[in-house]
């Protein structure tokens, strides 16, 4: 992929873009690293990549952080993850809020552990009024499980006597699903040149662009989200029509 040639159009950056950051395992292994070591420089290029989202005019940026079915990697590893985004919680918050920038987590955070849950809520109450681009981490996060609980909520209304079984539509379970009230999203990147979803924002990709990336996620920088800028400009986006 190379777009040396072109710039990024300031009046046409998507407002919702979405990253599932894969490579980590493959990235330390071909350094011969334990896996950790992976993760961290993979919050390194997180870190790169909300920087050039924010100054791009993203307004939204949605990151794959933990899938639902991460849970079954190996203890150590879980763990290590577990640590690392303690660490990047109260560490990042600062960062964030000079930047303007507001945190959110969305996912069954019930699975992870008191102390984590804890320092989530801190990092979202102290960024909540930050008005620039709104940062979500997606994490103990699975697409099925997403419109799963959204259906639950629709059920428990419907049991209620809130709702009427014909008062569900795509609407009314839209309002239900993360990231809900959000702008709808645009472009989804995947890192690592596997071309899949992983069971990510099934509800929320419908109309949404791919952009398949060869290079691994530690190694992913501004200049690699800039270029996925500029091919996603280059797409026509017809919605089903012509």
């Amino acid at each position: 992929m190379s777009n040396q040639t072109l710039a990024v159009d300031s009046q046409s950056v998507p407002a919702h873009v979405a990253i599932i950051m894969d490579g980590n395992n493959r990235w330390a292994k071909k350094k011969h690293l334990p896996s950790i070591a992976g993760h961290r420089a993979g919050a390194a290029a997180v870190r790169k990549t909300v920087e050039s989202a924010a100054r791009s005019g993203v307004k939204v940026l949605t990151l794959f952080a933990f899938s639902s079915e991460n849970w079954k990697r190996p203890q150590a590893e879980v763990d290590g993850l577990m640590g690392l985004f303690m660490r990047s919680l109260k560490k990042e918050a600062k960062r964030l809020n000079e930047h303007s920038i507001k945190l959110m987590v969305v996912g069954d955070k019930s699975g992870f552990s008191a102390g984590l849950q804890e320092q989530i809520a801190l990092a979202e109450q102290a960024t909540a009024d930050n008005q620039g681009m709104v940062l979500a981490i997606a994490a103990n996060y699975g697409g099925r499980w997403d419109i799963a609980q959204a259906a639950q909520v629709l059920a428990q209304q419907v049991a209620a006597g809130e709702l009427t079984p014909s008062d569900i539509t795509e609407e009314t379970l839209g309002q239900h699903v993360c990231l809900a009230g959000l702008p709808e999203l645009d472009l989804i990147i995947r890192t690592s040149g596997e071309e899949r979803v992983s069971n990510f924002l099934l509800w929320q990709l419908a109309y949404a662009e791919f952009i398949f990336m060869p290079v691994l996620w530690p190694d992913f920088d501004g200049a690699h989200f800039e270029e996925a800028l500029m091919i996603y400009q280059q797409r026509q986006r017809r919605y089903g029509g012509r």
